[in-house]
C-alpha cells in the first residue's frame, strides 16, 4: 500500500511590512533512494525521491532548493522569506514520478 504524501508547513498568517518570516515545511515521503533491496523478492526498489522544493509569493520563486538520494524520509525544509506584501504562499514539492504536492497560504502584510 503507497504511503500519503501529506505536505505540512508552519508559516506566520500575517506580518508586518519589511519582516522576515521563518518557514518550516515538511512533507511524509519515504525517499526511496534505490539502493535498498526487497527483502521478499531479492531486487532493487526503484528510486522514488522528492528531488525538488520550491516556495513562491505570490506566482513570483522566492526559495528554492533540489534534494538528492542522501536526503532522509520525510524531508524536512526551514527557510526565511520577506513579507512584501498581502498575497499568497505556495510550497510545491516535486518527485521522480513527475507528480508535484502542493499547500498554499494566505499571508496579511500590515
Amino acid at each position: 500500500m503507497a504511503k500519503k504524501h501529506k505536505p505540512r508547513v508552519k508559516a506566520p498568517k500575517s506580518a508586518s511590512v519589511g519582516e522576515v518570516m521563518e518557514i518550516k515545511t515538511l512533507i511524509s515521503h519515504e525517499m526511496e533512494s534505490g539502493q535498498r533491496k526487497d527483502r521478499a523478492t531479492g531486487e532493487l526498489i526503484p528510486r522514488q525521491i522528492i528531488n525538488k522544493f520550491e516556495c513562491k509569493y505570490n506566482g513570483e520563486t522566492v526559495f528554492s532548493v533540489d534534494l538528492h538520494p542522501a536526503i532522509s524520509a520525510n524531508p524536512y525544509v526551514a527557510f526565511y522569506v520577506t513579507a512584501d506584501e498581502s498575497g499568497e504562499l505556495e510550497f510545491l514539492w516535486h518527485d521522480d514520478n513527475g507528480e508535484t504536492y502542493t499547500h498554499s497560504q494566505k499571508l496579511e502584510v500590515a
